[in-house]
């Protein structure tokens, strides 16, 4: 592999071309100017959309065979379905390949322990792609409760619901047990942005149900930080009028984003304009809110200083273990009806 300090793009295997492999990874590799080198990726229209995307790209029918050439590789990406997430970077992590593991890590906190615990032991790089840490109302929020323009945050909410009365017929709606569901899909990235807001979880009451498909697709968590913050966080797929993506209450204010990524909704009309992200609102008193620098790209920048440079991973692994905890403990809570204590992790 190249030597930190090396120059030039990275060099990316990537496990798996659809929906995540294809439509996200390879979509911010290229933004950011890295090289897709080898696909592992069996259907055969995603093995020619591989060769049509990328010139000189060797496609492998199994992880076996790309770990053949780890050699030459700097990072592998692991874009699989999420129940064979622990296999493929456990495979990677004893070939000695620094690993970037879409969310989430695993199925359940023990298994994504095993995974961390096996990279240390290793001295493997190990990194889990928890890209809406970089959204444009993540950013913004964060740099306003970094000069505290909401006082105390004492309730977050965020909603990530859509209207799919017909649901697409993939493995993330159909696989029970084996990693489907928006508890494990929506449910990781919604827990992982209130952490990185207000800190660790201590108490989950959860309300989980499938109304269209085998998987839960409407999910309710109200998670109770160690700060003294409440979170409620919302996640659906039969809601025929989503509710604002994000409010969060505090003693000085208020802040308010009525849309997300286009999806419809009844607030259209209070849609912030070019270069604003929200509104920060005082009672009648509302006001754009200027939108914070940066993008999803930024990941893989960092997954360049990362393994380069030395600089921090991207995603500190630990912290999908906490994650994990709490969606383990959603389901626990969804069981009892009760609020239940999140283990330490």
């Amino acid at each position: 592999m190249e030597e930190q300090g090396a120059t030039g793009p990275l060099r990316v295997g990537l496990v798996g071309y659809g929906d995540a492999g294809r439509g996200i990874h390879a979509r911010l590799l290229t933004e950011v100017g890295h090289r897709v080198t080898d696909v592992v990726v069996r259907a055969p229209a995603r093995a020619a959309a591989a060769r049509l995307d990328w010139d000189d790209v060797r496609v492998h029918p199994d992880l076996g065979r790309l770990i053949e050439r780890a050699a030459d590789l700097d990072v592998v990406v692991v874009a699989s379905p999420t129940g064979r997430h622990v296999e493929h970077a456990l495979a990677l992590i004893d070939a000695g390949v620094p690993v970037v593991v879409d969310k989430p890590l695993a199925l359940d906190a023990d298994s994504a322990r095993g995974v961390v615990h096996a990279a240390r032991q290793a001295g493997v790089p190990l990194t889990v792609f928890q890209n809406r840490r970089w959204d444009s109302e993540q950013r913004t929020l964060r740099a306003l409760l970094e000069r505290k323009a909401l006082g105390e945050v004492h309730r977050f909410e965020r909603r990530w619901e859509r209207w799919r009365p017909v649901p697409k017929d993939r493995w993330k709606e159909n696989a029970v047990g084996d990693g489907g569901g928006l508890l494990l899909d929506l449910g990781a990235h919604l827990v992982d942005s209130a952490v990185q807001l207000f800190g660790p979880v201590d108490e989950v009451y959860a309300e989980l149900r499938a109304l269209t498909t085998p998987t839960e697709d409407d999910v309710f968590l109200a998670l109770t930080h160690r700060s003294g913050t409440l979170s409620h966080l919302t996640a659906g797929g039969l809601v025929g009028a989503p509710g604002p993506r994000t409010r969060v209450l505090g003693s000085a204010g208020a802040y308010l984003v009525t849309s997300f990524e286009g999806e419809p909704t009844p607030f259209d009309r209070l849609s912030p304009g070019p270069g604003q992200e929200g509104w920060l609102v005082h009672g009648d008193v509302v006001e754009p809110v200027p939108q914070a620098p940066g993008g999803h790209g930024d990941f893989y920048r960092s997954v360049e200083r990362w393994l380069r440079a030395g600089e921090p991973a991207p995603v500190d692994p630990q912290d999908v273990v906490h994650t994990a905890s709490v969606l383990d403990t959603a389901r626990l809570s969804a069981v009892s009806g009760a609020r239940e204590p999140v283990p330490p992790v």
